[in-house]
């Protein structure tokens, strides 16, 4: 095996078990000590790839992201976003994602280098996609010319974070299509 499969490989084993840990202690209570431990690794070795225990699980936990969340364009722009927006509550709803990410969240609160990385890699692509999917229906007549995308991707992801973040209730599919109708019908008019 050759050096570069073997630090490959120590990365994935170092997420993984940063992983682990944090959804069997929290994340408040998950130590680059304790990953290094049960890794099998010395601490310098985390710190040469990840400068903070918040980086280190940024990488955990988007790493274990097992679905794709980018927008198919099958014409049907309200099924589209559904499909999408399920997929979103599905992931956010079990573990790892469901317990994970508002730590995550919370860590970019207080961790400008965690919230910088974050955004980059996973809000602003998911925001781009879905702003790219409301251009396109827009463009085949499916929303009204004047509609602020910006403005209805945040109404349509915020009440999502409000779930998760705030009052804890439950993501479900048909909360999605609440909110999938009650918005729809904000930007409209929508000829399907």
């Amino acid at each position: 095996m050759n050096a570069r499969r073997r630090s490959d490989d120590r990365t994935e084993t170092i997420m993984q078990v940063a992983l682990d840990l944090a959804l069997e202690t929290g994340y408040a209570k998950l130590t680059i000590e304790a990953v290094a431990a049960r890794a099998g690794v010395g601490k310098d070795t985390i710190y040469r790839r990840w400068p903070s225990k918040g980086l280190l699980f940024l990488d955990a936990v988007l790493g274990s992201r097992t679905q794709a969340l980018e927008h198919p364009d099958t014409g049907d722009v309200v099924a589209d976003l559904r499909q999408v927006m399920r997929r979103a509550c599905d992931l956010l709803s079990r573990p790892p994602w469901g317990p994970l990410y508002p730590d995550l969240i919370g860590e970019a609160q207080h961790d400008p280098e965690v919230a910088a990385a974050l955004n980059e890699r996973f809000i602003r692509p998911q925001a781009a996609d879905t702003l790219a999917r409301l251009k396109a229906a827009e463009e085949q007549g499916r929303l009204a010319p004047d509609v602020d995308l910006d403005l209805a991707f945040e109404i349509l992801s915020g009440p999502l974070y409000y779930r998760l973040l705030i009052t804890h209730e439950p993501l479900t599919h048909a909360y999605i299509d609440r909110v999938l109708q009650a918005v729809l019908a904000g930007i409209g008019p929508l000829r399907q």
